[in-house]
């Protein structure tokens, strides 16, 4: 696990060229008051963030952050470990006119590079948290981060999902991962989330679970109180092929009784 940082930010840096290309970037520059679909779903949850200053963590090559500032944020900043990811992202704000900082960072760096309680909201999007190998420490960074009376907004797939393995030839989605946090999973995958024809070149990423009430706990210990938690049927990917079904919005959920599964989840928390 001590390479997990250099594997994984292989893997990102691989990702970006094909997602420059696979993400709705074309409806961010001829709208301006276009949203990320992960932005959107949650508009009624995040509520009104005008004039707040938000610290977005892992954001890639910043969709979800644009989307934050469009939104009438005093300031926000985003975080990302991958050089590429951030290069990309300096130059899409730049394009798009979006009044947003990147700076490039490990979450566990994060209070370093961007200073102690200097953000009223830390935003986290989908499909961050499983990069990482350690939770009660992301929840001191986010505590770290956060001013007193500061708002942690995060939407994660669930770890229920993370446990399932791909669906088998009849249909069957089974247990085979671990839910609570380990030392990580070793996956091989070429392709990423988006569609493209290259493989990626650098395909190995370690992956780790976390358990919701392991998320909880590391929050609370931190200090920070829970306010929300909601939990979704819908996903904004297809990990299982013609087991989902898009509902729109760029959602998906199960075909077949989609309510057998909790496939993602709404936290809130503010440090009293």
């Amino acid at each position: 696990m001590g390479n997990y940082i250099e594997v994984n930010r292989a893997n990102w840096d691989s990702r970006v060229p094909h997602h420059l290309k696979g993400y709705d970037l074309e409806r961010f520059r001829s709208d301006p008051t276009f949203l990320s679909d992960v932005v959107r779903f949650d508009l009624p949850r995040l509520g009104d963030i005008a004039g707040l200053d938000v610290a977005h963590l892992q954001c890639h090559i910043g969709t979800d952050t644009m989307s934050l500032s469009r939104l009438g944020a005093r300031s926000v900043t985003g975080l990302d470990f991958s050089p590429a990811a951030v290069q990309a992202a300096r130059q899409l704000a730049n394009e798009y006119g979006a009044n947003v900082r990147y700076v490039e960072s490990d979450v566990y760096g994060a209070i370093e590079a961007l200073g102690a309680e200097r953000f009223d909201l830390v935003f986290t999007g989908i499909g961050a948290l499983c990069w990482l190998p350690d939770i009660r420490r992301w929840a001191d960074v986010v505590a770290g981060l956060l001013r007193p009376g500061g708002r942690l907004f995060i939407r994660e797939y669930h770890p229920m999902l993370w446990a399932l393995s791909d669906a088998r030839p009849d249909g069957l989605l089974t247990l085979e991962f671990p839910y609570f946090e380990t030392e990580g999973v070793l996956f091989r995958e070429t392709h990423t989330y988006v569609e493209h024809e290259e493989a990626l070149t650098s395909p190995d990423f370690l992956s780790f679970n976390h358990g919701l009430g392991e998320i909880v706990t590391a929050l609370m210990s931190a200090g920070l109180e829970l306010v929300g938690l909601a939990e979704h049927d819908s996903i904004p990917s297809n990990p299982f092929g013609e087991e989902m079904e898009s509902i729109g919005g760029g959602e998906y959920r199960l075909r077949e009784k989609p309510l057998r599964l909790a496939a993602s989840y709404t936290l809130q928390a503010v440090k009293r």
